[in-house]
């Protein structure tokens, strides 16, 4: 017998309505004059946003490696059995993830006020052997990645300490057993049978940070909103402005969407519902099916109920 679907009236209604809905907004959007599409046609590719850009991405790569990099060292820290290094791990989780990132930002930014030189020398002795002013070390640029690296480090090391974590002991027990020690067995055995639960949420960490570096604004690192809110400051065009620094961002996390994807699917293959297809691809799929599949003859049908 021929199965035959049901039908989701209430569904396709609500689709209807959020479809006009959709174009109605974008209709709106398009022939509202106070959006100025001229001024945002201007500066969506003007050399002064596409310094901002430059200073964006390079700060979304340093701050993720530095991140990742602390973070994992952190981590295994927090798995240590020593107290102390388990203790102070603890401790800069707790200060970098407790605390506003804002703050973070503008205490490095204004760190000269609370040391006016940074100095390496012998502790507790007026012995230096290197001096440097704060304000000429922590450019802008730098205090802003010292901020964005150190809050991702700590959220990092959740994810790097939970894919940790997530390898069954035995893994460990068995590599010890052969005499491998545990700084290579954290390496070769543990690290990458984790890779499975690391990489998929610090995809989504990448895409976070491209969006976090908007807050650097507030101390002038020139990345992408902070030279957009040069220009609007002199030509008073927020929403325009705002406008551009939107679309730039939705191009930017879109492209890191594609690669975060396909890391999802490669390192969660063999789980449950990992590999299932984008809402988009199945609509579409769903759609296409309904209408190309073979349907069965009468004779298919006679034979079947016959049988």
């Amino acid at each position: 017998m021929q199965t035959v679907p049901v039908r989701h009236w209430g569904r396709w209604a609500a689709a209807a309505l959020a479809a006009v809905g959709l174009v109605g907004l974008l209709g709106s959007l398009a022939k509202n004059p106070n959006l100025h599409w001229d001024v945002i046609g201007h500066y969506l590719l003007a050399d002064l946003v596409f310094q901002g850009l430059v200073t964006t991405l390079w700060l979304t790569v340093a701050a993720m490696a530095l991140g990742l990099g602390l973070g994992t060292l952190v981590a295994v820290l927090r798995l240590s059995a020593n107290p102390v290094l388990r203790g102070l791990s603890s401790l800069f989780v707790w200060v970098f993830r407790g605390t506003p990132l804002l703050v973070q930002i503008i205490f490095w930014a204004y760190a000269a006020a609370l040391y006016k030189h940074v100095m390496i020398g012998i502790p507790f002795t007026h012995v230096t052997f290197v001096q440097f002013d704060t304000n000429t070390l922590l450019t802008p640029a730098i205090a802003a990645l010292l901020a964005l690296g150190l809050n991702e480090a700590a959220y990092a090391s959740e994810i790097v300490r939970a894919g940790i974590q997530s390898v069954d002991t035995g893994q460990s027990e068995a590599a010890h057993s052969l005499g491998m020690p545990p700084s290579l067995t954290m390496r070769r055995i543990v690290l990458p049978q984790a890779m499975k639960v690391i990489i998929p949420p610090m995809g989504n960490e990448t895409i976070n940070m491209l969006k976090t570096t908007a807050y650097v604004s507030v101390i002038g690192a020139h990345d992408l909103m902070s030279n957009i809110q040069d220009v609007y400051a002199q030509n008073y065009q927020v929403i325009p402005m705002l406008v551009v620094a939107s679309l730039w961002y939705l191009a930017l996390t879109s492209l890191l969407s594609i690669p975060q994807a396909r890391l999802e699917r490669r390192y969660g293959r063999g789980g449950a519902g990992t590999a299932a297809a984008s809402p988009l691809r199945r609509m579409f799929t769903g759609t296409a099916g309904r209408f190309l599949a073979p349907r069965p003859t009468r004779g298919a049908d006679r034979t079947e109920q016959e049988s």
